[in-house]
C-alpha cells in the first residue's frame, strides 16, 4: 500500500488527512513526500522530502488550535483517570483533539461512558464532543475541520478556485463529510 501511495504522490500532490495525531499518522505511513494533516486537520505540515508537487513546504505549517493545547492536556489527564473505571475504554491524545474509544467496551456501559465524558466537558466551553464509529471526539470549538484543511492545502499548492483541478478525497468516517462537501 505504501508503494501505491508513493506512486500516486509522484504524479499528484498527496495528503493524508486524519483524526489521529499527525506524528502518529506519519509513523504509520512513513512517506516523507506527502502532506500530513492530523487532529482532524488542525495540525498540517508539508513534505520533508523533495516532491514533484511541493509547495514551499517549509512554509506549510498550519496549527489553528494551538491556544487550546493546555486545556486539551488537562482534559486528557482527567478523562484518562475517569475511563480507568470502564473496562475497554481508551483515551487517545491526538495533540489538538482527544478520542475516547469505546469499541472494546461492553454495550451496556456505553451510556455511562458518554455521561462521564459529557460531565468532564461541561466545564469547558471551548471544547465540543462529536461522535464517530464507537468513538467520542473532543475538539476545540473553532471553525476548523477536515474540509478546511483540504481548502488550506489547495491554497498552499496554488490550486484554490481553479476549474482544471479535481481534488479526490477518500474517507470512511463521519468526520470526513466536511471534506466531501468541499
Amino acid at each position: 500500500m505504501r508503494e501505491a501511495v508513493r506512486g500516486v504522490a509522484q504524479h499528484f500532490p498527496t495528503a493524508i488527512v486524519s483524526g489521529r495525531c499527525r506524528d502518529k499518522v506519519f509513523n504509520f505511513v512513513k512517506l516523507e513526500e506527502l502532506y500530513y494533516a492530523g487532529s482532524h486537520g488542525m495540525d498540517i505540515k508539508g513534505p520533508t522530502k523533495v516532491s514533484n508537487h511541493k509547495a514551499k513546504a517549509d512554509e506549510v505549517l498550519c496549527q489553528p488550535a494551538t491556544k487550546f493545547l493546555p486545556v486539551i492536556q488537562k482534559v486528557y489527564k482527567t478523562l484518562t483517570a475517569k475511563m480507568e473505571s470502564i473496562p475497554g475504554a481508551m483515551v487517545e491524545n491526538n495533540k489538538f483533539c482527544l478520542s475516547v474509544h469505546f469499541r472494546c467496551v461492553e454495550e451496556a456501559e456505553w451510556d455511562a461512558l458518554g455521561r462521564e465524558v459529557k460531565a468532564v466537558l461541561d466545564v469547558y466551553e471551548d471544547l465540543e464532543i462529536t461522535e464517530g464509529r464507537k468513538v467520542l471526539e473532543i475538539r476545540p470549538t473553532i471553525e476548523w475541520h477536515k474540509g478546511k484543511a483540504l481548502l488550506f492545502l489547495l491554497e498552499c499548492l496554488g490550486f484554490a478556485g481553479r476549474g482544471d483541478v479535481f481534488p479526490i478525497y477518500i474517507g470512511d468516517d463521519r468526520t470526513d463529510e466536511d471534506a466531501f462537501e468541499v
